[in-house]
């Protein structure tokens, strides 16, 4: 018997040799805190946390707001905004290379670098441009933020593309995303035309993608800075 319970014992003295020591009451707790949930990660940023606010759901999503703007802003109003900003974008840059292939009569004198034709429109022209935008803005503006149609749904669909829900879905995404492509791109052109004081194609065909000397001092004399 009495070498039966010195087995024993001398068995369970092995066997708590490989088992983890207990942590101490201070370290259970502490370990405790630290296995909190785990960060849900950005689609688009993985080392940075999943925006707060934003509906996976919503046309457009990439999981992507490193400022943090939802925590601190109407989302509905940023994402009609950015709507808007991508349509007119759109335009505009299709406007930016347009003049270089053809011109309306009364435009035809124009400059086909963009920002001396914006100095070329005469004030008639822009009085006529701002009441056109101050017309879109009074009609839409209380339909898109604060109406329960949303996603800058303004009636318009004259091609009935948006009859089919599956296409429709489809469509929003596909103009969020080409919005977005237009921003950068008509950013882009501008920045060219800035600097070589040529509209985007005619910039293409003569390979001029570098800035000169004179063209800079160009742009200060045309530009007066």
């Amino acid at each position: 018997k009495m070498l039966r319970k010195l087995a024993l014992l001398a068995g369970a003295a092995v066997a708590s040799a490989f088992s983890p020591a207990a942590l101490p009451m201070r370290m259970a707790s502490r370990a405790a805190v630290t296995r909190g949930p785990s960060m849900q990660a950005s689609e688009a940023i993985p080392f940075m946390e999943k925006p707060k606010n934003i509906e996976a759901s919503m046309p457009g999503y990439a999981g992507f707001d490193p400022m943090g703007f939802a925590e601190y802003f109407d989302v509905k109003w940023m994402q009609e905004a950015e709507i808007k900003h991508g349509r007119v974008c759109m335009l505009a840059a299709v406007g930016m290379f347009h003049p270089e292939f053809a011109k309306f009569p009364q435009f035809a004198t124009f400059s086909n670098n963009p920002l001396e034709a914006f100095y070329q429109c005469p004030g008639a022209g822009w009085g006529q441009i701002f009441a056109f935008i101050g017309i879109v803005e009074s009609v839409s503006y209380e339909k898109c933020f604060y109406g329960q149609v949303g996603d800058g749904n303004l009636g318009f669909d004259p091609l009935g593309l948006g009859k089919n829900p599956a296409s429709l879905t489809y469509y929003k995404s596909a103009e969020i995303k080409n919005g977005r492509l237009a921003m950068i791109g008509f950013s882009g052109m501008l920045h060219h035309a800035l600097i070589t004081h040529k509209g985007p194609i005619d910039q293409i065909m003569t390979s001029d993608f570098y800035p000169t000397t004179s063209t800079f001092q160009q742009t200060a004399g045309v530009y007066g800075y």
